[in-house]
């Protein structure tokens, strides 16, 4: 049986050309000073970015999640009953409007629960 830390470190090396993109504007704080840590274990998932004092969660959609919507929702459901807020963006937004993306993540933040 895998650990979940050997995991997260699979899920990090094998990161999508979108969560790469994303992740080199969360990462050292270089969004609104947040911090955000990749590929995070929550509970029995492990979500794309999570931004623990804000209880902000980052999910990044490719075109298989048209396929899985109820698990996307049941794992929604379950992330927000854990008191987090999930941001859903999709790859092609954060490979083409990488900025909108990163303003929507900053109202997110500034409207999330406070630490």
């Amino acid at each position: 049986m895998v650990s979940r830390t050997s995991r997260a470190r699979q899920l990090r090396r094998d990161s999508t050309d979108a969560e790469r993109a994303l992740w080199s504007i969360l990462r050292n704080r270089q969004l609104g000073g947040y911090k955000f840590r990749r590929q995070a274990p929550i509970g029995p998932y492990f979500v794309d970015f999570v931004c623990m004092d804000r209880k902000l969660i980052i999910e990044v959609d490719g075109g298989h999640h048209e396929d899985q919507v109820l698990e996307d929702h049941v794992r929604t459901r379950a992330l927000q009953s854990k008191g987090f807020h999930v941001l859903r963006v999709w790859n092609h937004d954060v490979l083409m409007a990488l900025e909108s993306v990163a303003d929507a993540i900053v109202l997110a933040l500034e409207e999330g629960p406070s630490p």
